[in-house]
């Protein structure tokens, strides 16, 4: 899946009971991919709706038991929000400030071909025709990463990157081609890119598998 290819709009949620109504009108966004980040780490997550005081979430796994997250948009926006439910894999979220909702779901559609990245450093072990290597990763995405190695990569070479796999055992390789070079850091495209959910699964192993270990559905987006 392409998250940020999907369409946002907004559409008010039926009202309801008045025990249940809230303060502000709460609107529907349509699936769209975010970056939630606490003391844990960094977390993938699926905008369900969200209002100028809050937004709902699901993630691909259980949520982090922090209090305090910071919700980052593909685009660059950032939201300070504190939890106030989970059930599962959802959960309800308040923000520091009042948002501007419009604001919020057009900054989703300005950049559609914009994925989620995320700061995480984590050792690989990459292949070439001439041998095998250590390598770091730095940071990745659905489609790349950027690596640092102290081995000479030529622009356009192709390499295997073994990456690992969140059902545990043997690492899944990874087909990848080299786009840039700058010192000792690379940056590759891979030919395999990951699914939503399997990147988000990724991310929770390489920072709090246990998380995991929790039961809990998969997001409407895998």
């Amino acid at each position: 899946m392409e998250p940020a290819s999907e369409q946002a709009r907004l559409e008010p949620l039926p009202e309801q009971p008045c025990a249940e109504q809230r303060v502000a009108p709460r609107f529907t966004l349509l699936i769209r991919a975010a970056k939630l980040v606490s003391a844990q780490g960094e977390f993938v997550c699926v905008i369900r709706d969200v209002s100028e005081t809050g937004v709902s979430v699901r993630l691909f796994h259980a949520l982090p038991s922090c209090k305090e997250f910071a919700l980052h948009m593909p685009a660059g926006a950032v939201y300070e929000i504190a939890r106030v439910w989970n059930k599962g894999n959802e959960a309800g979220f308040t923000f520091a400030d009042n948002v501007e909702v419009e604001k919020l779901v057009n900054e989703s559609t300005e950049y559609p071909k914009r994925g989620l990245r995320l700061g995480l450093c984590f050792p690989v072990t990459v292949r070439m025709l001439a041998g095998q290597f250590e390598a770091m990763v730095e940071n990745f995405s659905q489609q790349g990463a950027r690596l640092s190695c102290d081995r000479l990569l030529a622009i356009d070479q192709n390499v295997r990157i073994g990456i690992p796999s969140p059902g545990g055992g043997k690492p899944r390789e990874v087909r990848a081609k080299v786009r840039w070079r700058r010192d000792q850091h690379y940056g590759v495209v891979f030919d395999d890119t990951f699914t939503l959910g399997d990147f988000a699964r990724l991310a929770a192993l390489l920072q709090a598998p246990a998380l995991l270990e929790e039961t809990a559905a998969p997001a409407s987006a895998a």
